[in-house]
């Protein structure tokens, strides 16, 4: 099976899907059934057992849970997901983390790959995976101002640059190759050679195509659902991505795909420039 990374839409949509069922509620223990996921669990993580959560953010792709003295930091990996079950349901063999609360609410992480992480840190500063990230490409730091200041002394692909987590986080191979299509921009375009009004109409771009997808919870593929079990629907809105040989649906012009940076990207020759 192919498994497709969950990008930030669909992590942006796991935190609204779990807020509710989580947000002021007391940890009543957490189950660790496979402690060795991509870094492995830090049995410290069990001072949380009593803690009241206090809130659930996002940074880039983790899911940071705010407790009263720590953080549960979270990242899904390539194949992770998480569900709220209601009820004592029975593990299955990718189950490798449940969060009990005691409300009778469990949080559960299935991760098949076992690429993601369940982190735990006093302080956020002290977490090196948080360290030196870009801007979330949703805020008003992320604007074509910036962009323009990253893009002048770069001789890579745009691609490559706005999937850089160091330049902006969570735009990811999917969002990318749409975001490009939605400004008209080459995907291997050096990121020297843009225009500020190219730069401008790519920001805005990214911060539509994301928008979009997170209000459509997320992009399902092969294997992400949301926390509720439901797929995400984005899928039905992509212009390019996946669609090689298939027609432009602006020009008519078949559809191509080029390896950048070790990803399937996909453009239309004509759309863009």
């Amino acid at each position: 099976m192919v498994f497709n990374m969950p990008e930030l839409p669909e992590v942006e949509t796991s935190r609204l899907g779990i807020l509710p069922h989580l947000k002021h509620q007391t940890i009543q223990e957490i189950i660790i059934r496979q402690p060795k996921l991509r870094w492995p669990i830090d049995l410290d993580i069990c001072l949380a057992h009593g803690q009241k959560i206090i809130d659930i953010k996002r940074r880039a792709k983790y899911l940071l849970l705010q407790l009263e003295s720590g953080w549960i930091v979270i990242h899904l990996g390539m194949s992770g997901s998480l569900r709220i079950l209601l009820a004592d349901k029975p593990a299955e063999k990718h189950d490798h983390v449940d969060l009990v609360l005691q409300n009778g609410v469990t949080l559960r992480y299935t991760d098949p790959r076992r690429f993601g992480a369940w982190l735990w840190t006093p302080f956020l500063e002290w977490l090196p995976q948080l360290s030196k990230l870009g801007p979330e490409p949703l805020s008003d730091e992320f604007d074509e101002h910036y962009l323009y200041r990253m893009t002048q002394s770069r001789k890579v692909p745009i691609k490559t640059l706005i999937m850089d987590n160091h330049v902006v986080v969570g735009v990811g191979n999917i969002y990318a190759s749409e975001s490009l299509f939605m400004a008209k921009i080459l995907p291997m375009r050096l990121a020297n050679t843009l225009t500020k009004k190219e730069v401008r109409a790519l920001v805005n771009a990214i911060k539509t195509v994301l928008d979009a997808s997170i209000k459509q919870g997320g992009t399902t593929l092969k294997d992400f659902l949301q926390s509720d079990g439901k797929p995400g629907y984005f899928v039905q809105q992509l212009k390019v991505y996946g669609r090689s040989n298939e027609a432009c649906f602006d020009c008519g012009s078949v559809i191509e795909s080029k390896v950048i940076a070790q990803r399937n990207t996909f453009y239309c020759p004509h759309c863009q420039h």
